[in-house]
């Protein structure tokens, strides 16, 4: 009976597991990385290093939409008009994790934002733009799901910066020259930012070394010190606005420098430098669609063109100033079946003019290249004609002639004029689908990719 009653005792008190050891990620030797909202990355953690550079090569191609974020290639080599008759001079391509994500270019190298799905993790990698080796690679594992691709933004490079955003908002800062990582800032656990539909899609901005980011959440843009990663400058989000697709835009109105960007509940204009930097100038809150993929188009005399997908059409309107204050006046207001719009890609100015990709929403001229005068967006004055379409592929203007790449993979080029549209060769270059990346352009080479393959073609004419 006794002995009965104390393995009773033993069996009601006997803990089996006293001796464990919660299991914390990172604290027991497994990677910190795990699934899950919960997860820590370690940003930039990651470093290889497999061969040095040695280039003269000096053209740029520095961020989203070039140097000047006009998507306008200012370099002095002149560019071919046709493609040679035994078809474009490929120099390298490049295999890359599924995604839309677009180089910058400095000094003959080439960076990008690549996510590496056999080793899960976002990896800024540098590529010699003349022969493709990669040179360098920065990375950090994060899991990440395929959503219409992976990958989508490009980094912002100065002579000794890279600033690179991750599709799930990491934020990493990183010496150009050796790949050595300055600092990294995580937007969602750091600055509660929410990440859009199909992952983040913003291109970082650097001004005279102050990157440029638009968490949303509790700042709505901020300025960070790329040598420190200190913060410089806030600016707060009363109506909790979020983070969309569309990159923050430079703009100066009567002297007043700014950053305007669209946000996910509405556009707004962020004073870029002094010492009201950060200050919001002005805001509008007409156009606000769920989705918004195109960045701002900034014209002259403080009009901007803003558009986006999936129905939402476009708007004209002009930011005013008046003694130091800014009001907002809608010029236009319109859906995609009745002027310019795009669903994906940012249009283009050029003298005077906008261009872009009409929306599959746009009636008979849907997926047409399509031109209008700056001050009439309703006005379509060409299109490229029900045989010319390109899905939602992107395009630049570079020496005279506009670089058209359909989203399968077709490259065309056509006379840039506000008169017509004049085709002037194309040619299939790219045999994978998805072909969304921007186009970049420096030393007479130009960067392409559909959704896993990147290619750099030799356009320069001899």
């Amino acid at each position: 009976m006794l002995i009965a009653l104390m393995l009773l005792a033993f069996w009601l008190f006997y803990n089996p597991v006293k001796d464990f050891e919660m299991s914390v990620p990172g604290m027991d030797n497994r990677p910190d990385s795990i699934s899950g909202s919960g997860e820590k990355v370690k940003i930039g953690a990651d470093f290889i290093r497999f061969a040095e550079s040695s280039s003269q090569l000096q053209g740029k191609w520095t961020e989203f939409r070039g140097g000047q974020r006009d998507n306008i290639y200012s370099g002095t080599i002149p560019l071919i008009d046709k493609f040679p008759e035994s078809g474009p001079n490929i120099l390298w391509t490049k295999e890359l994790g599924e995604g839309h994500a677009a180089p910058a270019i400095y000094n003959g190298e080439a960076y990008i934002l690549d996510y590496m799905e056999d080793e899960k993790a976002d990896a800024l990698r540098c590529f010699s733009l003349e022969t493709g080796e990669e040179l360098w690679r920065r990375s950090y594992k994060v899991h990440i799901k395929r959503n219409h691709g992976i990958s989508r933004t490009i980094p912002a490079v100065n002579e000794d910066y890279i600033v690179s955003l991750g599709p799930k908002a990491q934020v990493m800062c990183c010496d150009r020259k050796t790949g050595e990582l300055i600092w990294g800032l995580d937007l969602v656990k750091d600055y509660q930012a929410e990440i859009p539909f199909w992952y983040t899609g913003q291109c970082p901005l650097i001004i005279d070394n102050v990157a440029i980011i638009a968490p949303g959440g509790n700042s709505l843009l901020m300025g960070v010190d790329c040598k420190t990663g200190d913060i410089l400058w806030k600016t707060p989000n009363p109506n909790h606005w979020k983070m969309s697709h569309s990159s923050v835009m430079p703009m100066a109105l009567n002297g007043q420098e700014m950053l305007v960007y669209a946000a996910v509940g509405g556009i707004c204009g962020v004073a870029a430098k002094g010492d009201n930097a950060g200050e919001l100038l002005w805001e509008m809150k007409d156009f606000a669609p769920n989705v918004v993929a195109p960045s701002p188009l900034i014209l002259k005399d403080g009009k901007i063109f803003m558009t986006a997908g999936y129905g939402a059409g476009s708007v004209l309107f002009q930011v005013k100033e008046s003694a130091g204050n800014y009001k907002v006046e809608l010029l236009q207001e319109f859906k995609p079946k009745q002027g310019m719009a795009s669903e994906q890609q940012t249009a283009i100015y050029f003298q005077d003019h906008i261009f872009t990709i009409l929306p599959k929403d746009a009636g008979s001229k849907r997926n047409q290249f399509v031109c209008c005068q700056a001050d009439d967006a309703m006005n379509i004055l060409w299109t490229s004609g029900k045989e010319e379409r390109y899905g939602l592929g992107p395009y630049v203007i570079a020496d005279g002639k506009f670089f058209i790449l359909k989203d399968e993979g077709t490259l065309s080029i056509a006379k840039a004029s506000t008169k017509k549209f004049v085709l002037l060769d194309k040619h299939k270059i790219l045999d994978g689908h998805d072909a969304w990346g921007p186009i970049a352009i420096a030393d007479g080479r130009l960067l392409m990719r559909d959704s896993k393959t990147l290619v750099c073609i030799d356009i320069e004419k001899r």
